[in-house]
Parts: structure tokens; sequence; C-alpha cells
């Protein structure tokens, strides 16, 4: 099977079978912005990747928001991001100087969901009232032990969760020797899509003017796009 296959018989799999926790996710996440709110993404390494996609993305929502915490991404070191990511108590200081607030949402990125970052993160989020959700694989679990001596792991700490059912090791084909191919990135983009769709049809259907940014590529978007950004300054675009 083909790569393009493969990923693709994933996605429609997931579907199916996330469909509720994606019904539910997106339902508070139209609440959040109903009432102002911002929804937040954070990942370490390649899951930070996914958390940027969503960001001043044309066609997409405008009140989405990365949390970028520098020695966590790939652009500063990718062995010094994962050693940083199994730090307990790593990403604590950093969190605390970001702007949430008790009427958003964040979601936390983790395909493996055994890290201390991302646990911690979704714990200190829950813990100051905000709605927190978790795309992580619960794959995982049965084989691979939280990094924490608590034994948490990401699904255990967020509120809800969509499990990505990324295979452990990440990589679906199988050649001579040895497996390659990962997936996580791929799913985990359509995911968020997926989550921030739903969100606008029930935006929509609230009778909101739904805040989407047009493509700065289009003739004419600059002046709709200038009033989206003036009016979300805490995004700071």
């Amino acid at each position: 099977m083909s790569y393009l296959l493969d990923v693709s018989r994933r996605l429609q799999t997931l579907a199916g079978r996330q469909s509720e926790a994606f019904a539910t996710i997106s339902r508070r996440y139209a609440e959040a912005i109903s009432r102002g709110g911002i929804i937040h993404m954070f990942g370490c390494g390649h899951s930070s990747l996914i958390a940027q996609e969503a960001y001043y993305r044309a066609g997409g929502l405008v009140p989405v928001r990365p949390i970028l915490i520098e020695p966590l991404m790939l652009h500063k070191g990718a062995v010094q991001a994962s050693q940083y990511e199994r730090t307990p108590g790593f990403v604590g200081p950093y969190l605390e100087k970001e702007d949430v607030q008790p009427e958003d949402a964040v979601l936390i990125l983790s395909t493996s969901g055994r890290n201390p970052a991302p646990v911690e993160a979704a714990e200190f989020f829950r813990e100051r009232g905000v709605y927190t959700t978790a795309l992580t694989s619960l794959r995982y679990a049965a084989s691979q032990p939280s990094r924490l001596d608590s034994g948490k792991r990401l699904e255990d700490a967020a509120e809800n969760v969509i499990d990505m059912e990324v295979p452990v090791g990440d990589a679906v084909m199988k050649g001579k020797g040895t497996s390659h191919s990962p997936v996580s990135t791929v799913l985990g983009t359509a995911i968020v899509h997926e989550l921030l769709t739903r969100t606008i049809h029930h935006l929509e259907e609230s009778g909101m003017d739904v805040p989407v940014f047009k493509s700065g590529n289009v003739d004419g978007s600059d002046e709709h796009n200038q009033r989206m950004i003036d009016h979300y300054t805490r995004i700071r675009f």
C-alpha cells in the first residue's frame, strides 16, 4: 500500500471512531469563541508544528494561537527540545507567562502522551479553569509508560481527548528490516482542521459572524484581515 492510501484509510477510520469527540470538543470551542475566548494550542518538537498550522491561516479561524516555547521547538535544536520535553518542571515557568484566560480553551498535542511537558501543561491550564483537551495516540498507553513519577499521562490530565490512533513508533510502512514513514503530523493536522471546521459550523448555526482570515494572496483581503487583527489584540499577530 502507498503512503497516501494508508493515510487516507486512517483518516476515514478516524472520522467515524472519533466523531463523538469531534462533536463534543468543537461545541466547547465554539462556546469559548462566542464569549470572546481564544483557542490556544501547545506541542513540543514535531507536535509544535501542528500547533502552528492553524495560526494566522488563510481560510482559518482568527482566534487561534500557538503557545510557542522556543526551547521545546525544533529550530532551537531537536535533541535539546526532546530532552527538555522529558524534564519534569521545565514547562511551568514558561506557561506562567502566557496570556491564557478562563474563557479560553487549550489543545495539548503529544503523540505519545507520556512526557512531562505536555502532561504538566494540561494540568497547569485545567487547574486554572481553562477547558483543556488533548490530541494523542492511546496506543502508546499499553507499552510506553509515563515519564512522570506520578504515572500520569496526557489523556489523564485533559478533560476531553481525541485519539489519533497512531501506531507506536509512528512509522506505518514496512521496509527491509525497518519501519518508516511517520503519520502523526499528517493525521494531527487533519484532526485540528476537522475540529476547527466543526467549530465554524457551530458558530454559523448560532448566528455569529464567524471570524475567518482571507488569503493574503487574494486581492482585496488585506482590509478584512486587518479588521480581524485589530479585534483580537490578545493574539499579537
